[in-house]
Parts: C-alpha cells; sequence; structure tokens
C-alpha cells in the first residue's frame, strides 16, 4: 500500500486525531501516527501483510534520506562558495599572465608580457601597434631557458616619443634557422576585481585592467 493513500486519514474509531503538519509535510512523528492508526484500523480479516508495512517503512527511509543528503549539499555549496570569494578576495590588486594580442599602457608603468618559443629558437621580438594598425616600436624579446620569451615595453615609440595612456595591439614572432614564426602572446595585467561563478564553466572570472575578464582558469601565472 503507498503512503498516499492513508495520507487523507484524519479521525479514527477511538476519536484520536493525526497530528497535523502546518507546512505540510509528512514528517517522522507523522508518519509513525498514521502507521499505528492503520494497523489499529486495519480489517482484521485481511491484514496488512509484511511486504506492505516494511515497504512503506523503506519508502519514508529513502525520501528522508533524499532530504537530509540535499541539506548537506546545499551546506557543502555554500562552503565552498564562501571558500572561494575568499580566494577571490586575495586575488584583487595582484597580476595575472593571460593570453592577449592587446596591452594597456596607462602611461607610466612599462608593459610586460611573455610568450612561448620553440627550441632552436635564437631571436625573439615584439612589434608594438597603434589603434590605427601602424607600427609604433620593435622590442626585442629575452628567450629563458624555460623555453618562453619575456618583454618589456616602456610605452615610447621608436621616434623616442612618449605615447598616450590606452590599447595598443601586440604580435609575437621568433626566429628558428632563417625563418620567422608567429607566437602568442602572453600579457600581464592588474586583476581591478573578481567575479564569482559567471564563466562557462562556473568559475570566476578576472577582470582585469585594459583587457576586459578572463576565467581564472585561464590564467598562465598570478603574482
Amino acid at each position: 500500500m503507498d503512503i498516499s493513500s492513508i495520507s487523507g486519514i484524519r479521525q479514527f474509531d477511538d476519536g484520536s486525531k493525526v497530528p497535523t503538519n502546518p507546512n505540510n509535510e509528512l514528517g517522522q512523528e507523522e508518519f509513525l501516527s498514521l502507521m499505528i492508526a492503520q494497523l489499529q484500523n486495519q480489517d482484521p480479516f485481511k491484514p496488512m501483510e509484511n511486504g506492505d508495512f516494511l515497504g512503506q517503512m523503506a519508502q519514508f527511509s529513502t525520501v528522508s534520506g533524499i532530504g537530509e543528503l540535499k541539506e548537506s549539499f546545499e551546506a557543502t555549496a555554500q562552503s565552498l562558495q564562501g571558500g572561494q570569494a575568499l580566494q577571490a578576495a586575495s586575488l584583487v590588486d595582484r597580476s595575472a599572465l593571460v593570453e592577449s594580442d592587446q596591452v594597456a599602457f596607462d602611461g607610466e608603468n612599462p608593459v610586460r608580457g611573455a610568450f612561448e618559443v620553440p627550441g632552436g629558437a635564437t631571436e625573439a621580438q615584439v612589434d608594438i601597434r597603434d589603434g590605427t594598425g601602424a607600427l609604433i616600436q620593435r622590442v626585442p624579446a629575452v628567450i629563458g631557458a624555460d623555453g618562453r620569451a619575456s618583454f618589456a615595453w616602456d610605452g615610447f615609440d621608436s621616434d623616442g616619443l612618449q605615447r598616450a595612456p590606452g590599447s595598443y595591439s601586440i604580435s609575437a614572432s621568433v626566429r628558428v634557422g632563417s625563418e620567422m614564426q608567429a607566437a602568442d602572446t602572453l600579457v600581464w595585467g592588474r586583476i581591478e576585481s573578481v567575479t564569482l561563478g559567471t564563466s562557462k564553466d562556473g568559475s570566476a572570472l578576472l577582470n582585469i585592467a585594459g583587457l576586459g575578464s578572463v576565467p581564472l582558469g585561464q590564467a598562465k601565472e598570478i603574482s
């Protein structure tokens, strides 16, 4: 017999009433009262089978267990979210190395970045271009033993004039043998703020000055 078949019982021959729940939810006390009433008022010629009784008990236990599991998951989720919030707060004002073909020059501090270089590379450089696409400066990159080349642009063009603050495009190239090969550039940027749980994979978004929002998982380094 299904539990729902006895949910409408409110009063029995002995005048006793089933405890009511103001939230319209079947709690443990209500369930036990209904089970006792059901046993007391069953047809003596057709008593409830043991299997029916155990089945109702198992059904209630399953529903109760799911509710407790849900509460446990919700508590765990809140704990994880709180931990992520604390981690996010510690990232603000730090620098992240992210993939980008743009740099944001603030008018004072040099722009720094890096890119991967293949084995056998003998030379690496970065071209800086303005909003019109015109080449304004070409800076050399230092190839390190870790297979990465690093560069810095001080904001001056090839004529020795300091450029205005703003966004500039960059492109990197590496010489391997007699050929120049293009490379994807990485740029250091200051983390202005962090937005929780809004990226496609549910991770935090780093809001980087002049570069926009980048998922935390895509940051190559944070310093």
